[in-house]
């Protein structure tokens, strides 16, 4: 679980990198739900593995919350369009 939350924690940067450029803000519409889905792995991730083998999935987590705090930042400095 902590390897797909990392890799969909990095496919979400890589996409909010995109949503940034004007124009392409309405990107983080489905930006979002994307990167909450990745977070909600990470979570089960962090939950169900040990204390020493949960670092990936704590990485994904936060890479995933990182990318709806700045893509939700991006929404309501555009007015939610651009």
């Amino acid at each position: 679980m902590g390897v797909i939350s990392l890799i969909w924690g990095v496919l979400a940067l890589l996409w909010m990198i995109l949503a940034l450029i004007p124009l392409l803000g309405w990107g983080n519409w489905f930006l979002i739900p994307f990167a909450a889905v990745g977070a909600i792995i990470g979570a089960i991730g962090v939950l169900f593995s040990g204390a020493g083998n949960n670092g990936r999935a704590k990485a994904g987590l936060i890479l995933n919350a990182i990318v709806i705090v700045v893509g939700v930042a991006r929404l309501s400095l555009g007015g939610g369009l651009i």
